[in-house]
């Protein structure tokens, strides 16, 4: 389960915004400390870059610098392979004494080789990406065996006492029951939850087939959590599992899980490019947010589902009113 004190930070993090009357938060600081990666994976668009990009790095101290200006509670780790960074138990560390929650994102290939590096903390989780069972998994990497190596890393950090949540991306075609049959899975290996999320369609991925459009997205959810298993734990907000379903209609939240990388601040969020900010507050100030999110009417945001922008909303709705609160409890009640 998710630590109380991890809960409690965010909660209350949240209600002092709305106290305050700030209308635009961070919640999530995606940091991408370099694009590189282990594996080509068809529908990733963070790796299609020459490499003078990939050879880039940010130092730990621009990831600590950032996680200060941006003032998020949380921090997910991405990229590209974050493992493959030289200094990454450094950046991880100082994020730790700044006491921001880590999601540390991996494919897992060189866990046990770097587990070493780090020790057990409530402040800190491997986000291990894992796009379903052996077969699918394997496909979606592009690299048979991927699964099983995984499978293993997430073993020998259970057994460390780390914290470990499973992320997954489905895609069109994905198999319903196969899908259910994978959650009992990754559960039995003991992991702390799982984040589940529909694919977004990176202009740059090789495979531009099996993105799900979004009737097609909220189909597929209704049918893999209905009658759900209460063993199953998701590290999502209820409400955001509702939204998948398309029982509950959200709008974007891009600011709340800003992008920091080697360019800078992504404009407006971790899925599109549409230019780089020199500072947050540049970020911020100068991003045109009605431009995104499904109301808007921008055609690259028609069939976005992702949690990276949807998550936000749904804590959001959670925290904003007694009305959000009742229905995140009566969400998490039905589970």
């Amino acid at each position: 389960m998710v630590p109380l004190s991890q809960v409690w930070t965010v909660a209350s993090y949240v209600i002092g915004k709305k106290l305050k009357g700030v209308k635009r938060y961070p919640l999530v600081l995606m940091l991408e400390p370099l694009f590189r990666c282990n594996l080509a994976c068809a529908g990733c668009g963070k790796i299609q870059y020459p490499d003078h990009i990939l050879n880039r790095r940010l130092t730990p101290e621009q990831c600590w610098a950032a996680a200060e200006e941006c003032g998020a509670p949380i921090v997910s780790i991405a990229g590209g392979e974050p493992l493959v960074h030289k200094e990454i138990d450094q950046i991880v560390e100082g994020l730790i004494r700044m006491k921001r929650y880590i999601y540390l994102c991996s494919n897992a290939l060189l866990l046990r080789k770097r587990l070493d590096l780090f020790k057990p903390s409530k402040y800190l989780t491997f986000s291990i990406h894992l796009d379903g069972l052996k077969e699918e998994h394997d496909e979606s990497v592009c690299r048979e065996g991927v699964y099983e190596t995984a499978v293993e890393g997430i073993k020998e950090a259970v057994k460390r006492g780390f914290r470990v949540t499973i992320n997954s991306t489905l895609f069109d075609g994905a198999n319903p029951e196969r899908v259910k049959a994978f959650f009992d899975e990754v559960m039995r290996l003991g992991i702390e939850g799982i984040m589940v999320s529909p694919g977004y369609s990176y202009q740059k991925a090789p495979d531009q087939e099996h993105f799900l459009q979004r009737n097609k997205t909220k189909e597929l959810f209704k049918q893999i959590l209905k009658d759900r298993k209460k063993s199953w734990k998701f590290n999502l907000s209820p409400l955001f599992l509702e939204f998948l379903q398309g029982n509950i209609e959200y709008d974007c939240t891009p600011w709340g899980n800003p992008t920091y990388n080697v360019f800078g601040w992504q404009k407006p969020c971790y899925l599109l490019q549409d230019g780089y900010a020199k500072s947050f507050k540049e970020l911020m100030e100068s991003t045109p947010w009605e431009k995104y999110g499904f109301r808007s009417g921008n055609p690259k945001c028609a069939n976005c589902m992702v949690h990276s922008g949807y998550e936000a909303t749904a804590v959001n709705d959670t925290f904003g009113s007694w009305r959000g609160f009742a229905k995140t409890v009566k969400a998490t009640l039905s589970l």
